[in-house]
């Protein structure tokens, strides 16, 4: 599998990476078993990049890629985590979130202060079990900026500069706010979800010549907008919810290409996001071995020269995106 760094922080990491959204009970319940089979599914195919966050299962996702990880040799590895959320018990707090099912009954409290960070990431280790972590991300401080750049980022910097953290940055579902970052703070990476796809090239004026002029690197998450270019069929979703009509229409005109051209509409989700120069990392989430398997399948799938030609001509994505077959 092809290995890329991260900036200039020295970390040299596989080009497509678990995430591990799925392993904490997202849209539906993952037992022990399976998250680990998982994520030793993973790692049986070269996947040596693993993000995670407090977020996921409320610490679940956490301990369950951390009781893996202890196994292996700390330097085979790079690990990515999240702050801006602390967990709390909360007796009255329903069973089940809306969207993580099976999560424990803490609930996550927003805190993107300097003091709030430092006690997260002692938190996130003692979940993991491990004694460092990577890269450190703020997590969808979308109403919080002020607080996280005078707090979070101040913390993040200061981590980085200790060495205890080898990259900084931050990650959300939106562009808008990412480009603010990079204005005003000196981050290595962002984790950008969902607004780089087939179906979203938000981010391709808005975020990625900024991040390209100040060597800021581009980790990519929902590549499948949540599933619907997983399979538009059925209940697909989209940003993590119900997919309108409109867009599963999208969708289902890109997977009839796909079929016309021989390929598959995962792979072409994969391919597409992978071939922006910015981007550096695709993380993609798996709930069970399988997933796991064909995530890194579809990486590696043929995609022809036509298809991309054609999805060019048909103007199913902006015209200014790069495309696998510009290179050839």
């Amino acid at each position: 599998m092809k290995r890329v760094q991260i900036g200039k922080s020295g970390l040299e990491v596989t080009q497509l990476g678990l995430g591990t959204a799925p392993l904490g009970g997202l849209f539906a319940e993952v037992g022990d078993a399976d998250a680990e089979a998982t994520i030793a599914q993973a790692w049986s195919l070269g996947v040596r990049m693993f993000d995670t966050a407090p977020l996921y299962g409320f610490g679940l996702a956490e301990q369950r890629l951390g009781r893996f990880l202890r196994a292996q040799p700390r330097d085979s590895y790079v690990l990515s985590t999240k702050v801006g959320r602390l967990l709390r018990a909360d007796e009255a707090a329903p069973a089940e979130d809306d969207h993580y099912k099976g999560a424990p009954r803490v609930r996550p409290h927003f805190d993107y202060s300097y003091d709030g960070v430092m006690r997260s990431v002692d938190e996130s280790l003692e979940r993991l079990g491990l004694d460092r972590i990577d890269i450190l991300l703020v997590h969808d401080p979308d109403d919080h900026y002020d607080t996280a750049v005078g707090g979070a980022f101040r913390a993040l910097q200061r981590l980085r500069d200790d060495r205890t953290i080898r990259a900084i940055g931050a990650g959300m579902n939106q562009s808008e706010m990412l480009a603010r970052f990079a204005e005003a703070v000196p981050v290595d990476c962002f984790l950008l979800a969902g607004r780089y796809t087939l179906l979203d090239q938000g981010a391709l004026t808005t975020l990625f010549p900024i991040c390209r002029e100040r060597n800021v690197d581009i980790m990519l998450g929902g590549i499948y907008n949540s599933g619907i270019l997983a399979d538009p069929y059925g209940a697909a979703k989209f940003n993590y919810e119900d997919a309108g009509a409109a867009l599963v229409a999208r969708a289902k005109e890109l997977d009839a290409l796909c079929k016309q051209h021989g390929t598959e509409l995962k792979a072409a989700a994969i391919q597409f996001a992978l071939a922006h120069p910015a981007v550096t990392i695709a993380l993609q989430g798996a709930r069970t071995a399988r997933e796991a398997a064909d995530n890194v399948a579809m990486a590696n799938a043929p995609v022809p020269l036509s298809f991309w030609q054609e999805l060019r001509a048909r103007n199913l994505v902006d015209p200014r995106a790069p495309l696998p077959g510009d290179a050839t």
